[in-house]
């Protein structure tokens, strides 16, 4: 009998998120390996990608209480959700997620594991409820740490309910079969939060090299109208979600600083703090500041190409809970980044080492954004193409798609085999 996975993750195909697309080449290195894979989601909610919905339609089941949809031969069932303003839809729409995909769970015969990441913290406990009444190992997948996250961003000062998620977070980490997470500063963070240390493992997230790779930046077909050429300007870029996540205001700073350069910034995207940097390119005059609306995942390597550096400024309140996966897109495109973060951060210790980066740790606001001016004044063109090659060796050898996806199927057969 074929070995049976259940992944149950809020975003998955057709939603067009990074933790979506990580999910995505993990369930489909899971089918390769010999696995049934069943995928237990939402509703696309987060970035519905044109067309994505002609490409993997969904289908109403019980007169739309679930939808399904097909991904390369893996099924996939969707619980309705929407992005709704009002908190306590919000909240309404929450549980109602988790109450009907773990009543589609129990549906599900014969799985032999159960794979989820995070967040949400409160997802691992569905997932150890659901594999206590189908006999099924969990693994649970630690891409932000709650509930330090909620904390530090500053949105969550409750006491009780800091309690409540943190014994839920130990709760998780206790009953779980094995938990991973994606690099050392993570490790390191939680290891001490287990009681069996040895259920915790390091698989980092991953690049597709097929996808994302290095182009020669004179062949392009892209929109000049977007994307005018330009050879003899500098030209930073950042592509991703234009959140919170992200500090913005050294970005404008320095702009403003090198309005009188040539250098250029293209920011694609969209998110909460959109209209504020539009207004701050209007308040300011920032002709040379880009603001240009989401284009498709297909079309990154051609942008990336495009950009001599890519640009990633943290925010110190969200800096220390994630690693943003478009590092490893952007060096397997051979292009160098430059980063504000504090020295103790994933990003940073990731980076340190490997000279494929510019990297900004000061944290007085006007000594950084002087760095960041001095850095961009200096940079020259043979050093953006030496640190690109040294970016793009590191993923060959460690982050490639193939490489890290089968490391979540040899500790899944590990678990079922030895379990």
């Amino acid at each position: 009998m074929l070995k049976k996975i259940l992944i149950h993750s809020i975003v998955f195909s057709p939603d067009g998120v990074s933790t979506a697309y990580l999910y995505n080449d993990v369930a489909l290195k899971f089918k390769e390996n010999g696995y049934t894979v069943v995928v237990l989601t939402t509703t696309p909610h987060y970035n519905l990608v044109p067309g994505a919905l002609i490409k993997q339609p969904l289908k109403k089941k019980w007169f739309g209480l679930y939808y399904e949809s097909d991904f390369n031969s893996i099924k996939v069932k969707h619980v309705p959700q929407r992005k709704f303003q009002q908190s306590a839809f919000r909240i309404l729409g929450f549980v109602y997620w988790h109450i009907l995909s773990f009543i589609l769970g129990l549906f599900e015969k014969n799985v032999d594991i159960i794979l989820s990441p995070s967040p949400p913290l409160t997802i691992g406990f569905i997932n150890l409820m659901m594999a206590k009444l189908k006999g099924a190992k969990v693994v649970y997948n630690v891409q932000e740490i709650y509930p330090d996250f909620l904390i530090e961003q500053g949105g969550l000062k409750n006491k009780t309910i800091i309690s409540v998620l943190k014994w839920l977070e130990r709760f998780v980490y206790k009953h779980s079969d094995a938990v991973t997470t994606i690099d050392n500063v993570f490790y390191h963070t939680i290891v001490n939060r287990f009681d069996d240390q040895s259920k915790l493992h390091i698989i980092p997230n991953f690049v597709d090299t097929d996808l994302y790779r290095s182009m020669d930046d004179t062949t392009l077909q892209i929109d000049r109208t977007l994307f005018p050429h330009r050879p003899d300007s500098l030209k930073l870029m950042y592509a991703g979600n234009i959140g919170h996540a992200q500090d913005w205001k050294p970005l404008v700073a320095a702009a403003i600083a090198l309005k009188d350069e040539a250098i250029e910034f293209f920011i694609i995207g969209e998110g909460v703090m959109k209209d504020y940097l539009q207004a701050q390119i209007e308040l300011h005059a920032l002709t040379k500041v880009h603001l240009i609306p989401y284009q498709p995942r297909e079309q990154m390597p051609t942008l990336i190409a495009y950009a001599d550096l890519q640009f990633i400024f943290m925010s110190k309140e969200m800096e220390g809970h994630g690693f943003p996966s478009k590092v490893y897109t952007i060096m397997a495109c051979r292009k160098p980044l430059i980063v504000c973060s504090s020295v103790s951060t994933p990003i940073y210790q990731f980076l340190k080492d490997l000279n494929c980066s510019y990297l900004i740790t000061e944290t007085d606001m006007e000594k950084k954004i002087g760095e960041i001016v001095n850095t961009l004044k200096r940079i020259n063109k043979v050093e953006l193409a030496f640190k690109g090659q040294q970016g793009l060796k590191v993923i060959g050898t460690t982050y490639k798609k193939s490489v890290v996806t089968q490391q979540y199927v040899d500790l899944a057969n590990k678990l079922i085999n030895y379990g």
